[in-house]
């Protein structure tokens, strides 16, 4: 009976794999923005971005709450669930930082509250519906981005130990950082294995 059970929880294992896998390679074929790769050493990248237009909302509270809560807020925006007009393509990765006024471009929302979160959504190119209220179209400029890439869940002591790694690197390199504070990109959904899921730190760079 023991056996049986166990080989019934392999399978259910097993299937649950097999079907993260399958939802991996759907959402490795998900379009992201070009980028050149100007320098490299294991996960730790320095690149070139060219200019590309994000819709982005700003949602309080602690991060992975603002982040749920602004994909949904996005989402709806790129279904037209909360706007008139077609589909727009899903694209990759979904973006977070605090909106850090040191940035190159100032926070979103002129009441945006110090512990708030912007989330964005690279949009595909072409013309874009008008957004609804709390979202806005911005155009980001080419920029250049140290980036470092970890796999697993991003809890927040992951995310600054790689955040760590990164501007201990760039700092080796002579690279000065244009904020105060990193920018988060995922790229999965919740339907991967924490073992396979893609995230990385960036700190845009002068």
């Amino acid at each position: 009976m023991r056996k049986g059970v166990g080989w019934t929880a392999a399978g259910i294992g097993g299937g649950l794999l097999g079907l993260g896998i399958a939802y991996l390679l759907r959402e490795k074929a998900t379009p992201e923005p070009d980028y050149r790769v100007l320098a490299s050493e294991g996960e730790l990248q320095i690149r070139a971005y060219p200019a590309v237009t994000v819709a982005e909302t700003v949602v309080g509270g602690p991060r992975k709450h603002a982040l749920n809560e602004g994909y949904r807020i996005l989402a709806a925006y790129l279904t037209g669930k909360s706007r008139a007009g077609p589909r727009l393509e899903m694209r990759v990765p979904v973006l977070q930082d605090s909106g850090d006024p040191m940035a190159s471009d100032p926070p979103l929302f002129d009441d945006q509250l110090e512990g708030s979160w912007r989330v964005r959504f690279v949009l595909p190119g072409g013309e874009h519906p008008d957004p609804p209220e709390g979202v806005a179209l911005t155009q980001m400029p080419p920029r250049r981005v140290g980036a470092a890439l970890f796999h697993g869940t991003a809890n927040d002591d992951r995310l600054v130990a790689a955040e760590d790694r990164l501007r201990g690197w760039l700092a080796r390199h002579g690279e000065k950082c244009l904020t105060t504070e990193p920018e988060y990109a995922f790229y999965n959904s919740p339907m991967i294995p924490p073992p396979l899921l893609r995230n990385e730190v960036l700190l845009p760079l002068a």
